[in-house]
């Protein structure tokens, strides 16, 4: 038997290309100068608890099907499929996103502005490109992986050098005092937040690469905490990095990274500019591929086990690769972003990215609290890492993240007031978030199954 070519140093950079996402840095650096106090306290009220309850599951039920199948061992089969609903129909609406980015920053590299004919077939070349490449093997698309992963840190080190050496020499966009890193109580503000949470999402795709690793139950809890450390000092740099270069006003959220250099750099730098552009545009292939692998495990389990529809379970002979999410996820994408060109919004990037983002926390929702269920119901399971502490300390780290959870989405898509600016911001989202409810109740109903058939996955 070939030996398994997926090392820790694979698995590391994985964990970067999967959660480090870099397009998602404008939108939170909206934020103002209060964004470095959220990074700090969602480090550790968030990300932390998250990085080791994904850790502990991941080892502990090392099944493809990830997310769906640890809500589904506490919860049943309801519960499973509306995870998988969820945590699937956020991939789709993610990759319409940066199909959209696509042609905007060849736009920004050539000062061309494309028709909307062009731009559609490269959106729709892109999304088919990222399906094709999902067909191959984790280990054998490892070099996709990698490379996106390197060049996410150089980006993220550029960004946050260049913001130092303006800082130093031309004064910062911003000021920089103690009262204006204070956490803004300001609702537009928080709403933000939930973009912070999406940026440390992806720790559990890395369980799904276990068949490809040497030794999974060591190698997963090493890469989600070495990927996580490195990640957070990641963030914060590029963060800076983006503060500095722009007035928190004044940032895009569909195209603050390529704003910020160019700030940065001025004039003089329109060839670093093309190479940073160019990418970035490859980043976002590795975007793509890496959290396709895990979308793809979990939605083809899923439908093994009658928690989505049938078209979700089709493999491919040759590889065993999950081949019929994969046409879905191009289908939807596909469909979206040819519809995209004749909606009333013209912010099209955080149209689709919003919605993505909300369908992913919901997805997240039900796996804190089916931590705790599943070390009642399933002691004697054994444990290959385990988060240490009493009774008291593991209800608290379940319950800061699922209340983070809940807020960030009631915040991004739920009208406070009836302000027209409010209810034009978030009705659509709110609207989007009803839609992929009801889908997702269709969907668990007609999934339902006999009960001998909804016992636990032993």
């Amino acid at each position: 038997m070939a030996k398994k070519k997926f090392k820790l140093f694979d698995a590391i950079l994985s964990v970067i290309c999967v959660v480090f996402v870099a397009e998602a840095a404008a939108p939170a650096a909206a934020i103002g100068n209060s964004q470095f106090f959220w990074w700090i306290f969602l480090i550790i009220a968030f990300l932390l608890p998250y990085g080791m309850i994904a850790s502990e599951l991941g080892t502990t039920y090392d099944d493809e099907g990830g997310l769906y199948d640890w809500v589904r061992r506490a919860y049943g089969d309801k519960w499973g499929s509306r995870v998988a609903w969820y945590y699937w129909v956020n991939f789709p609406l993610w990759m319409a996103s940066l199909a959209v980015m696509f042609p905007s920053t060849i736009n920004f590299i050539t000062s061309l502005e494309m028709g909307v004919l062009p731009s559609i077939l490269i959106e729709l070349a892109f999304i088919w490109i990222v399906v094709l490449l999902s067909f191959s093997r984790v280990s054998d698309s490892k070099w996709v992986l990698n490379l996106s992963a390197f060049i996410k840190v150089f980006i993220a080190v550029a960004l946050g050098g260049l913001g130092i050496y303006v800082a130093a020499t031309r004064g910062a966009a911003n000021e920089y005092t103690v009262q204006s890193m204070l956490p803004s109580l300001d609702l537009n503000s928080l709403s933000y937040i939930s973009v912070i949470l999406f940026n440390f999402m992806g720790f559990e795709v890395i369980t799904s690469f276990a068949s490809d690793m040497e030794n999974p139950k060591k190698q997963i809890p090493q890469a989600i905490i070495a990927g996580g450390i490195a990640i957070a000092v990641i963030y914060i740099f590029s963060s800076f990095g983006i503060g500095v270069a722009l007035p928190a006003d004044k940032i895009s959220t569909s195209s603050g990274l390529m704003d910020s250099f160019q700030l940065l750099l001025g004039e003089g730098g329109g060839a670093f500019l093309t190479v940073v552009a160019i990418l970035f545009l490859i980043t976002l292939f590795g975007n793509m591929v890496s959290w396709s692998y895990g979308v793809n495990y979990v939605a083809d389990y899923a439908a093994k086990n009658g928690s989505l529809p049938k078209i979700f379970a089709r493999e491919s002979e040759k590889t065993g690769m999950p081949t019929g999410a994969a046409i879905m996820n191009g289908i939807v994408a596909s469909v979206l972003v040819v519809v995209a060109p004749f909606l009333p919004s013209q912010d099209l990037f955080w149209s689709f990215f919003a919605l993505n983002v909300i369908t992913l926390l919901m997805s997240y929702i039900p796996m804190f609290p089916a931590f705790l269920k599943l070390r009642k119901i399933d002691p004697d399971r054994e444990r290959p890492f385990k988060v240490s502490g009493g009774a008291f300390k593991l209800r608290l780290m379940v319950i800061a993240p699922l209340v983070l959870l809940i807020i960030s989405i009631v915040l991004s898509c739920v009208p406070l007031n009836t302000s027209a600016d409010e209810l034009s911001a978030k009705g659509p989202l709110a609207v989007g978030t009803l839609i992929a409810i009801i889908i997702g109740e269709i969907i668990c109903r007609r999934s339902s199954k006999p009960a001998e058939q909804a016992q636990n996955i032993k």
